[in-house]
């Protein structure tokens, strides 16, 4: 049984001791396992001869698109490393019998934490202090505190949830919208509408799934329509918010600050967001933390080998 693994955090050698132990257990399952050969998420003309003769795929951020299932005869299981799926052609899977699968909640906590690492740069400008101290000035900078400060969470599922807790940690009153919202989650947090946490909160983080009906949701005029000086983070998907419309905003300084870890396009290049001191940029990178890496290898090395076990899997995307 042969399978395809392109997850940039599976190497064929020199992983760490937990990715390691998820690789010999796929060892152990499969005869064959061809490896990334790039080093990045692949496009659906690499995956086209990748794909031919395998019966799993673990699935980093490539696109999986039509086309490339197209060469894909004998593939019974997609298993997504993370838990978006948004690259994957779902429809085109199930078309050809594929079974997809993800890692919900595998890396809430590690999101959450990068979350609250951006809220807290931006907030008190910490790269740009850091640059000047180093480069031998002494600054003097006003940022904002977040004690009794309003959070607003645009998505309430398991890295919103995480981050609600860490809000509460400091004393903030927190404000939450989500069409699929659990109930009996609510524990302190103030379930309401999406204006109203546009218009009432002092930062507002994005966890919600990149859809048809969510890609671009913060658009220039929902911005246009939060307080004056706020925050946004975005730690979710990159076409859930316009950044063009972001930067003119944070250049009129109706924006406090912006917070990004996706971007429409992966990885920005020139953006003018990068000449902006209250904008802080990571690389994708919230779900990048030894526990979080070790959680989403092992459930989507368990995802592939209960399938092609015949077993039932929990975690499947839609349905075949």
């Amino acid at each position: 049984m042969k399978v395809l693994v392109t997850a940039t955090s599976f190497k064929a050698e020199d992983n760490s001791p937990a990715l390691q132990y998820s690789l010999d257990r796929l060892k152990t399952f499969a005869d064959e396992i061809v490896f990334n050969p790039y080093g990045r998420p692949l496009v659906e003309d690499e995956l086209a001869v990748l794909l031919p003769g395998c019966a799993g795929y673990i699935a980093g951020l490539d696109f999986v698109t039509k086309k490339a299932l197209e060469a894909a005869c004998t593939l019974r299981v997609i298993s997504r490393y993370g838990v978006g799926y948004e690259r994957v052609d779902i429809a085109a899977a199930h078309e050809k019998g594929i079974v997809v699968c993800n890692t919900p909640g595998a890396n809430s906590q590690a999101v959450a934490d990068l979350t609250f690492a951006l809220i807290l740069a931006v907030a008190r400008k910490v790269p740009a202090l850091d640059r000047d101290t180093k480069a031998g000035k002494w600054t003097r900078s006003i940022g904002i505190e977040l004690y009794g400060k309003t959070i607003g969470i645009l998505g309430l599922g398991a890295v919103g949830k995480a981050v609600a807790r860490r809000a509460q940690g400091f004393s903030m009153k927190v404000l939450a919208y989500d069409p699929f919202i659990n109930a009996d989650y609510a524990q302190g947090i103030i379930i309401t509408g999406f204006d109203t946490v546009i218009q009432e909160a002092d930062i507002i983080c994005l966890h919600m799934p990149l859809t048809g009906e969510t890609w671009g949701i913060i658009s220039g005029n929902v911005m246009k329509r939060m307080k004056k000086g706020a925050i946004l983070i975005n730690t979710a998907r990159g076409g859930l918010l316009d950044e063009a419309a972001a930067c003119e905003l944070l250049k009129a300084g109706h924006l406090g600050g912006l917070g990004l870890d996706t971007y429409e396009e992966e990885p920005p290049h020139a953006s003018p967001l990068f000449e902006l001191d209250n904008v802080v940029l990571t690389p994708h990178s919230a779900s990048h933390t030894a526990e979080a890496t070790a959680n989403m290898a092992s459930m989507a090395v368990d995802n592939l080998i209960t399938v092609l076990s015949g077993q039932p899997c929990s975690y499947i995307v839609g349905s075949n």
